[in-house]
């Protein structure tokens, strides 16, 4: 059998959320892809077989890596059919095995992805019970084989899954009651800040902590696939190469670095958030390089014996009704603790309350338009000078 590392490259797509796009390409660049597009929300691209794994473990901002094995234009339900039919699904899935298909319709005759779905099932099951008698079962929550099947203008392309369960479910996060930020965006957020995995990283309203867990998943090296609970996609494929597997893997443990790399803290009011933020750094094996604490906000200040670096913060929005005034107040004490306690820091402030962030009182030097699930947010830039700055007139 041919080296798998050398094999031929092929065809690939990771999905993302909206405005992490160019995030995550750079993600994939470094990992030694061949970027061919970058769409919305997806990013296609070129790689063998190993950086198909390694795109699984080491890509911080994708949801899913999937593999494209056929495209097909279909007019209507009979051509749909037809043409699923027509793709030798033996290659893909035993019939000992499970499998479930997502299905995305944009501007085609369709007008419904579940019917698609289903259409596309009916059609693999009937292929096997032709051919065998038999047929595989289909399992939604947790199947052995996820297919994918992306319709734009009734033109198809069917990918497998190699993702399992969303990459962004690191599996480090304990049971919250809080909405905390997906893994795969706090880790954008600290991407776009451009943080480097080096400089002073506070977090004064860290709630369950997600942003400084990725963070310190940033600096000390860590893939956060390695979390990944349960089997990914590709471990049920036909072509899995186990040995290979395993040579990624232990590359990616052996990448870990043991000595902390930044200074990275994080507070908030709220000690059950604390409590929280311990168990998921707990769960995460990052003890030594997180420090938290409880305090409010309008207390938090720069650490005295670090040099300046980056502040950032993801506020609540205030969704409920009446919230305003207390919002308003809220966004005024950030914008007095960062011009009192961060001088010299660049902040970051992630909010879906634009009304609220006016109230900070800073000019941003850049806004980034981002979502945190269906909320249209921004990623707010203020940089913060030593003292004021006043331009001395020549004598």
């Amino acid at each position: 059998m041919a080296d798998n590392r050398r094999s031929a490259p092929f065809y690939m797509t990771a999905t993302t959320q909206f405005g992490l796009e160019e995030v995550l390409a750079q993600e994939l660049r470094q990992l030694g892809a061949t970027i061919e597009k970058v769409g919305q929300r997806a990013i296609e691209f070129t790689g063998n077989i190993q950086l198909l794994y390694e795109a699984c473990l080491w890509c911080r901002t994708a949801m899913r890596i999937l593999k494209p094995f056929a495209s097909f234009y279909a007019a209507d339900e009979k051509a749909l059919y037809r043409e699923v039919g027509r793709v030798d699904w033996s290659k893909y899935i035993r019939q000992d095995q499970t499998f479930a298909i997502t299905a995305v319709v944009n501007k085609s005759t369709f007008d419904h992805s579940l019917f698609v779905a289903q259409l596309t099932k009916d059609a693999i099951v009937d292929q096997f019970r032709n051919r065998t008698g038999e047929r595989p079962s289909v399992d939604v929550k947790n199947p052995d084989i996820r297919l994918h099947l992306h319709m734009i203008e009734n033109e198809v392309v069917l990918s497998l899954d190699a993702s399992g369960e969303s990459l962004h479910k690191r599996g480090y996060r304990q049971q919250t009651n809080v909405a905390p930020l997906n893994e795969a965006l706090a880790a954008g957020l600290l991407l776009l800040a451009g943080w480097d995995g080096k400089k002073t990283l506070i977090d004064p309203m860290c709630g369950s902590g997600t942003l400084l867990t990725e963070a310190a998943l940033i600096a000390q090296r860590i893939a956060p696939g390695l979390y990944h609970q349960g089997k990914f996609g590709f471990e049920n494929w036909a072509d899995f190469d186990a040995a290979l597997w395993d040579s990624v893997q232990l590359d990616a443990r052996q990448m870990r670095l043991e000595e902390p790399q930044a200074y990275l803290a994080g507070s908030d009011l709220s000690r059950e958030f604390i409590e929280l933020a311990r168990e998921n750094v707990a769960a995460a094996d990052l003890e030594d390089f997180i420090r938290l604490g409880v305090r409010d906000v309008k207390e938090a200040k720069a650490p005295a014996k670090e040099a300046p670096g980056i502040v950032i913060m993801n506020p609540p929005y205030g969704e409920r009704i009446g919230d305003e005034l207390e919002m308003d107040a809220l966004y005024k004490t950030i914008g007095d603790t960062l011009k009192s306690g961060f001088q010299g820091y660049d902040a970051y402030i992630f909010t879906g309350n634009l009304e609220a962030a006016k109230r900070i009182g800073l000019k941003a030097s850049r806004r980034t338009p981002l979502y945190n699930g269906p909320i249209d947010c921004r990623l707010l830039k203020y940089e913060l000078y030593q003292g004021t700055r006043k331009v001395s007139k020549p004598e």
